[in-house]
């Protein structure tokens, strides 16, 4: 499916998946020294922000790439529990991020086939 916008400009899913991966990414890495973080959860909070964004935008070109910010999603998740922590809130805020980078990254580029094949009616 894709979107289209003003001046005859078309978006697809995978387009827009990746672009707001890359927005969490920004806010992954703005968070980092906007909440109260411990000094390990602020290096991985930075670090994991930009590299978000920069699988993101290597993923538009080449689409596998988006498994990356998968991995990095799923450590992101992990490391809410792992490393200590000042703020209840900035754990909230890193596991919420982290599943929405997880679910984003699972919206498969062109050429690519979905995790679960589609069916057709017999």
């Amino acid at each position: 499916m894709a979107m289209t916008f003003g001046a005859g400009r078309t978006t697809s899913n995978h387009q827009v998946a990746r672009a707001l991966n890359g927005v969490l990414g920004v806010w992954l890495f703005i968070s980092a020294f906007v909440w109260p973080h411990t000094g390990a959860q602020m290096t991985n909070t930075w670090i994991l922000g930009a590299l978000c964004v920069i699988f993101a935008v290597v993923a538009l070109g080449s689409p596998s790439t988006r498994w990356l910010n998968t991995a990095l999603a799923i450590w992101l998740f992990i490391s809410v529990w792992a490393l200590p922590h000042s703020s209840v809130a900035t754990m909230w805020n890193n596991a919420l991020v982290a599943i929405a980078i997880f679910l984003l990254s699972l919206v498969p580029g062109p050429g690519e086939r979905p995790l679960a094949p589609s069916r057709t009616p017999a």
